[in-house]
């Protein structure tokens, strides 16, 4: 009985956070400060969408996922595109977005 019960917990454990994760974008046509904070608007209204990055300086979107939540690649590009930037890759990373921050703070330097 205890087997099955740790079985179940931890079976939802890994199912609960196999959604969360960090999506980075490569988006071209970030031009200003107006940009960034339209994108970040735009993608928060979503709700599986947790926290948003934009840096214009590596035409870099990132997002993160709520933990019981997956925002599909075509709803992104779709909520980018439509706004009229240029979507040119989507990648699925296990990096934190504290990760993303730190890493951009680095570049900038």
């Amino acid at each position: 009985m205890k087997k099955s019960i740790l079985t179940i917990l931890v079976l939802s454990l890994l199912n609960s956070a196999a959604g969360a994760g960090t999506i980075e974008m490569k988006v071209y046509g970030l031009v200003c400060g107006f940009c960034a904070q339209g994108i970040e608007k735009t993608l928060r209204r979503n709700p599986a969408v947790e926290d948003v990055v934009v840096s214009l300086e590596n035409q870099l979107v990132a997002v993160s996922t709520r933990a019981d939540k997956d925002v599909s690649d075509a709803e992104l590009r779709k909520a980018l595109t439509d706004s009229g930037y240029d979507v040119k890759a989507i990648d699925r990373t296990q990096r934190s977005m504290s990760d993303v921050r730190a890493g951009l703070k680095a570049t900038s330097k």
